[in-house]
């Protein structure tokens, strides 16, 4: 089985980055057949999404290639989000609009926010209900917020009482998104969930 982490964050150096870097490891500890990849999103490396995706052979169609072959190739998706100013970063969004069916579609997401202070639920709010329609990514019901980050995984030992729990909570959340995908594993391979005549979401 293979996961594929998006690290939504921007910025060099980041939380997310370091979250992202953590939860890595524990899925071949939790499950020694796993296989993993990290797409890293700092630099905003994707122009702006535009039309000119639907055409065979445009730039943009070319420099998506190579993260849709990453994304086929997955079973699962872990994507972990900052949230900034109550918000999921821009360059996120503007990946998810490059996705399609065909790349994550009946896939399970998990969803990991990460928040310097006590925040993290907005962007939960926000993925769910607008990142799934057109690309059919099934987000399972857990999800995972990691507040007061910079405590948070450091070192191999738990900190306090809350870095404890928060990584019980993880491993917990990555069993569970296994769980699913190999449960969906047989959705995708009967073929009655990519139907041409029914390409987007309502």
């Amino acid at each position: 089985m293979h996961v594929v982490l998006i690290n939504g964050s921007h910025r060099h150096n980041s939380q997310s980055s370091r979250v992202a870097r953590y939860l890595e490891p524990r899925l071949a500890l939790l499950d020694p057949g796993i296989t993993t990849d990290i797409i890293d999103l700092t630099d905003n490396p994707l122009p702006l999404w535009d039309e000119s995706m639907w055409q065979t052979g445009s730039a943009l169609l070319n420099q998506w290639a190579p993260y849709a072959k990453r994304l086929q190739n997955a079973d699962a998706l872990v994507v972990i989000s900052p949230e900034w100013s109550g918000m999921v970063p821009a360059g996120l969004k503007n990946f998810f609009l490059y996705c399609s069916v065909r790349d994550i579609g009946h896939k399970p997401g998990l969803i990991v926010t990460v928040s310097a202070s006590r925040g993290g639920s907005y962007p939960i709010n926000e993925l769910r209900t607008s990142s799934y329609k057109n690309t059919m990514l099934c987000y399972i019901p857990e999800h995972l917020i990691v507040r007061d980050v910079q405590k948070i995984f450091v070192g191999d030992t738990p900190a306090n009482d809350d870095d404890k729990y928060i990584r019980g909570r993880a491993d917990f959340s990555l069993r569970v998104l296994l769980a699913y995908a190999k449960a969906l594993k047989p959705v995708r391979e009967s073929g009655i969930v990519f139907d041409k005549a029914y390409p987007n979401g309502m």
